[in-house]
């Protein structure tokens, strides 16, 4: 009897170790986690993140990290796919990351994909805030998604020209 307990006990502790390790041997992260500048490609357009003042950083609820050279990459790719976001984080001035709790977006001249936007301090005079930029961004230059209709019907094909003379 000593020795069946001690055996139940050996494998609820095997046990318990395994389902920690399973679901519990990583944290998601709460923070931004470090993007390697001029080396990682950005989720949505492939491209190189290279400049840090227009990046943007996904963090899933399951602990997956994703980067985007652009605001609107980061828009666009949460428009398609729709994950389970547990942090967002918009790069802003310097070494500074904005969480979804400060951050606004402002027009910016030249991005990396062309989106137009920045982050900013929320409580800028111009600043929108994220679920407007959500709803009502476009960005003509940013890959469609996949999911996105063509923006026009195929041309319809079109007859050889009818031959005129002799042959």
């Amino acid at each position: 009897m000593k020795g069946t307990l001690i055996g139940l006990g050996v494998l609820g502790a095997l046990t318990l170790a395994v389902v920690l390790i399973v679901s519990g041997g990583t944290q998601v992260p709460d923070g931004p986690m470090p993007v390697a500048w001029d080396r990682e490609p950005c989720e949505h357009c492939r491209m190189q993140i290279g400049e840090p003042r227009h990046a943007a950083q996904l963090i899933t609820n399951e602990g997956r990290v994703y980067n985007f050279d652009d605001v609107g990459c980061a828009i666009a790719y949460i428009r398609a796919y729709t994950p389970a976001v547990h942090r967002l984080w918009f790069h802003g001035e310097g070494d500074s990351w904005l969480g979804l709790d400060v951050v606004g977006f402002a027009k910016a001249e030249v991005t990396p994909m062309g989106s137009g936007l920045q982050a900013v301090d929320r409580r800028q005079a111009d600043a929108r805030s994220w679920e407007e930029v959500l709803r009502d961004h476009r960005n003509p230059s940013a890959p469609p998604s996949p999911t996105a209709p063509p923006s026009s019907p195929p041309a319809a094909p079109t007859s050889p020209p009818t031959p005129v003379g002799p042959r």
